[in-house]
């Protein structure tokens, strides 16, 4: 029987096409196609700027270092473990390794057992005088409840730096997540929506950050001189060209994934042993991930059988405070749901070439195995 895969980029001619285009011209550093990306994703998400780097990952180490977090441009010499950032526990480790990067102190907290994302209420439960930067996930493209985020922000005068890894695509209450933050970065990852392999894009309506993260992901180049520091985290034109033909397609993407999630709602509904996350009724999702919550502990045991059975599935993602690397991290409470998360949640297949019988065989060998 076919094996169905978690996820598939969904790349065509029009990649193709394009990515012969810039062999052609031979301009294979960041061009014609990373401009025209910038441009559509700027469009897309009603902000000023867009500014394409090498990964998610970069992309928040120069957002955090734009704010003046930890080793930043600004302080290039200070350790600042009284830099104080606020995540998620429940979150890709990537979010808390680029705090400790700058090094800098990520604070965990806990999220919403229902959405998987923080609230206003728990980021100012962890705010301290060390406290120089929020940043949230809207997790595996679930919009975040942003207008409270901010409010809480403006409060004490913290920038907000959403990791919008997974949400390139999403809405809530018609605004398109990117547009509302300090600074928001997407990931072209290949388990993303759309990818270019590896990239990022970051985005903000605030010129001054925008100048900075333009200039240190170019060697800190400012009108052909080198006036701080910087180094080279441009992406290519041929992944430039990649990420772009995808782009050209966002709505029938978007279209596409919201369908098949709205078929597993359908056949997954009422089926005992299951939990379905909530997503808001003003929310669009670019359900970048499908996940749902198994009530009983075989939740690991399930993944192995179903694998075997040629299902690819995976975790929801990870509680930080649970892996070694951020075991004596600073946490704000126990972080029960993200534990509950972390040890509960089945990410289920979901791309563009899974069929209605696809569907069908993945929820019928979920049941069986429950």
């Amino acid at each position: 029987m076919a094996k169905i895969f978690l996820q598939r980029p969904n790349v065509d001619e029009d990649e193709l096409k394009l990515v012969e285009e810039v062999l052609i011209s031979k301009n294979l550093v960041e061009g014609k196609m990373v401009k025209e990306l910038e441009y559509l994703v700027a469009k897309y998400v009603k902000v000023f700027h867009a500014i394409a780097c090498t990964s998610a990952t970069i992309g928040l180490e120069l957002a955090l270092r734009a704010v003046g977090v930890g080793v930043a441009s600004a302080r290039p010499l200070t350790y600042s473990c009284y830099d104080e950032v606020i995540i998620p526990d429940f979150t890709h480790p990537a979010t808390g390794l680029v705090v400790k990067t700058l090094l800098a102190c990520p604070v965990l907290i806990d999220v919403e057992l229902n959405t998987g994302n923080a609230t206003a209420d728990k980021i100012e439960a962890a705010i301290t005088p060390n406290t120089r930067a929020i940043m949230p996930v809207s997790i595996f493209g679930n919009p975040l409840e942003m207008k409270d985020i901010l409010r809480v922000a403006k409060k004490y005068k913290l920038p907000v730096i959403e990791d919008a890894a997974c949400s390139l695509g999403s809405k809530l209450y018609d605004i398109p997540v990117g547009s509302m933050a300090d600074i928001s970065v997407f990931s072209l990852h290949p388990r993303k929506v759309f990818t270019s392999g590896e990239g990022g894009i970051v985005v903000t309506n605030n010129v001054k950050f925008a100048a900075k993260i333009r200039a240190m992901k170019n060697f800190g180049i400012v009108d052909n001189d080198h006036i701080g520091w910087g180094s080279n985290y441009r992406m290519s034109d041929i992944l430039g060209a990649v990420a772009l033909g995808q782009l050209q397609r966002l709505d029938e993407i978007i279209n596409m994934r919201y369908f098949l999630a709205k078929q597993y709602d359908k056949l997954l509904k009422n089926v005992d042993g299951i939990k379905l996350l909530n997503i808001s009724l003003y929310a669009e999702s670019n359900y970048q991930t499908y996940c749902v919550y198994i009530e009983s502990e075989r939740r690991d045991e399930i993944i192995v059988e179903m694998r075997k059975l040629g299902i690819e599935v995976q975790i929801g993602t990870y509680a930080l405070h649970e892996l070694p690397i951020f075991k004596n991290t600073k946490r704000v409470g126990n972080l029960p749901n993200s534990s509950k998360l972390h040890k509960h949640l089945l990410a289920l297949p979901l791309h563009q070439e899974l069929t209605n019988e696809d569907q069908y065989r993945v929820v019928s060998t979920l049941k069986e195995l429950l």
